[in-house]
């Protein structure tokens, strides 16, 4: 049976990246990312919106350059592959597990110094591949936490000529 494992995400930076480097020397950097999606709901007639929280690992060149030229709220676009983390709780001795994307792609999107709310119109920003060979975390370590904040504006627009998305015939 076949498998495929690929994720595309394009939203906003959590927080500033911060570059750590493995005993082995290998670049690694966490991420968080809000990713909005906003609809028009029928039923009450109005327009809603919600916020997914990813958490991002980035290695390698990525690593570097996020944690150089990314800060909160820059938008970008990752590229990457799920991955589940699983490990045993300290405190409580049960088993606990994260979903989280290992990033294998990114690009910048903006202009320097833009943050929030870009889009794909200004897409001046650069984008950067990492080679598939990283290092995959060991499965008994627990992954870092972080605090996120939410941004105050939707990243998506409205569909062409206002229309609400489930409007749209496709």
């Amino acid at each position: 049976m076949a498998s495929f494992n690929k994720v595309i995400l394009v939203g906003n930076l959590t927080r500033d990246p911060q570059v750590r480097y493995t005993p082995g020397g290998s670049a690694v950097a966490e991420v968080g990312l809000a990713v909005n999606r906003s609809w028009f709901d029928k039923n009450s007639n109005s327009r809603k919106e919600e916020t997914t929280f990813v958490d991002v690992t980035l290695w390698g060149r990525t690593a570097e350059v996020a944690s150089e030229y990314l800060t909160k709220g820059r938008s970008v676009l990752i590229e990457g592959r799920l991955q589940l983390d699983q490990w045993d709780d300290k405190e409580s001795g049960q088993k606990r597990s994260k979903l989280k994307v290992v990033g294998e792609n990114m690009t910048m999107l903006g202009g320097k110094g833009e943050s929030g709310g870009g889009g794909g119109g200004g897409q001046s920003g650069g984008g950067y591949s990492q080679a598939s060979n990283a290092p995959a975390p060991s499965q008994g370590s627990a992954p870092p936490q972080g605090g996120a904040s939410n941004p105050s504006e939707s990243f998506y627009n409205d569909a062409p000529g206002g229309a609400p998305d489930d409007d749209v015939p496709f």
